[in-house]
């Protein structure tokens, strides 16, 4: 086409999406609510309402702000707005009085924030596109401005946090990752009073890069540990260095901070998205479960070295080879070592058995599997989580997603 004849005016959409992009920069936190409910307006919404989810994974808790509709807490099982957030795709329920209500996900990349809600007396694709686009600016906008201030924290939180907890979740990457070739997703509890548990993942190139890690101990001290582990960890990883290597500079640290009577369970993985090639290294952590199917197929099992801390030999690395749709669930012993009625431990064989009755239903995305997996287990153990407790599960689909970067 010729540079003259592309047509660079701005139309509707433009101007109002635009305008979200123009003051972003310059907006104060407290101003946008107001912002949001003056932008879905201009497309004829009202009654506009943020909802973020809380840590606990329980509730979609709405957002105060001027010119934003207030309600009570929604519950992500059983709501429209739930299961907005959890498929990560818009519901629309029809009013009695006419019109509908959208909730639309709010997607910080492929990690659902929160959603947005609003009603509309009438609506079509073009309302659709354009809100669904506009819902994902504000998800960029919240997640941008939550490093400026408490006010989203603060929404989000129903119950008192132990301090070990704020470090923890100011430590944890995004809860899920979506891409075309592989998924992960992660639950840390007790959510409001996590201490040494922590899981960490960064896609570099073709590989997935990842660590669950157990620090022992609870309360600050364990919390101090998890985030030293958690640093090493990520400078490790961000100098290139191999998957055993990582090990080293992540057990120089913990025996260099704490000294010779502390360490920390690990487990660091590669994966290959081109291939399925999957390599780990277990320092002293229950072996990770291979699900194929909705079923557990088998330990993915490896040469236990020392935990972190201890001074191990350097690891041998163990190389595992997906099918495409397999699964990965890690865990820490807190999911297993938890003492259900009558004092019987509940074991892996507990949790064996919860994955796979729940394989036995239709899958709902990872981040609806795994937080049902969750909830069903801490059900099992009598709703007791006395020590951390983190799941983090890996999907590889394979494939590749070069498509995207070509426009139409």
């Amino acid at each position: 086409m010729d540079e003259e004849s592309v047509d660079r005016s701005e139309g509707f959409g433009e101007r109002l999406l635009g305008l979200l992009l123009d003051r972003a920069p310059h907006l104060p936190p407290q101003l946008i609510a107001p912002l949001i409910a003056e932008e879905v307006g201009r497309v004829g919404g009202r009654d506009v309402s943020i909802l973020l989810q809380d840590y606990a994974q329980e509730l979609l808790v709405p957002l105060p702000g001027k010119k934003l509709r207030v309600t009570q807490p929604e519950p992500v099982n059983g709501s429209a707005a739930g299961r907005a957030f959890l498929r990560g795709e818009a519901v629309e329920v029809p009013l009695a009085r006419g019109g509908l209500r959208m909730h639309l996900p709010l997607l910080d990349g492929s990690d659902t924030v929160g959603v947005m809600v609003l009603t509309l007396d009438n609506v079509g694709e073009d309302d659709r596109r354009l809100l669904r686009r506009l819902a994902g600016l504000v998800a960029d906008l919240l997640v941008t401005k939550s490093a400026y201030t408490d006010q989203f924290f603060l929404a989000r939180r129903r119950e008192p946090m132990s301090v070990s907890a704020e470090i923890q979740w100011g430590l944890l990457p995004p809860l899920t990752m979506t891409l075309p070739q592989v998924a992960v997703a992660g639950i840390l509890e007790p959510a409001y009073r996590a201490a040494g548990d922590s899981f960490d993942y960064a896609l570099n190139d073709n590989i997935l890069h990842m660590a669950v890690i157990d620090a022992m101990g609870h309360g600050l001290d364990a919390a101090v540990m998890a985030t030293v582990a958690i640093g090493a960890y990520r400078h490790a990883r961000r100098v290139f260095v191999s998957l055993a290597e990582k090990y080293t500079y992540m057990d120089d640290a913990i025996s260099g901070q704490f000294g010779p009577d502390h360490f920390v369970t690990a487990q660091l993985m590669h994966l290959n998205l081109a291939t399925g090639e999957l390599e780990l290294v277990n320092a002293g952590h229950p072996a990770p479960l291979l699900i194929r199917d909705g079923k557990v197929v088998r330990q993915l099992e490896s040469a236990t070295t020392l935990p972190v801390g201890f001074g191990g030999e350097e690891p041998r690395i163990r190389e595992h080879t997906l099918q495409r749709g397999d699964r990965v669930l890690c865990y820490t012993d807190g999911i297993i070592e938890e003492h259900i009625a009558g004092g019987e431990l509940f074991g892996e064989e507990g949790l064996v058995r919860c994955v796979n009755r729940l394989g036995e239903r239709p899958s709902e995305g990872m981040r609806a599997d795994l937080r049902r997996l969750s909830h069903t287990l801490k059900r099992e153990r009598g709703g007791r989580t006395s020590d951390d407790a983190t799941l983090f599960m890996i999907e590889w689909r394979g494939g590749a997603a070069d498509h995207l970067a070509v426009l139409d």
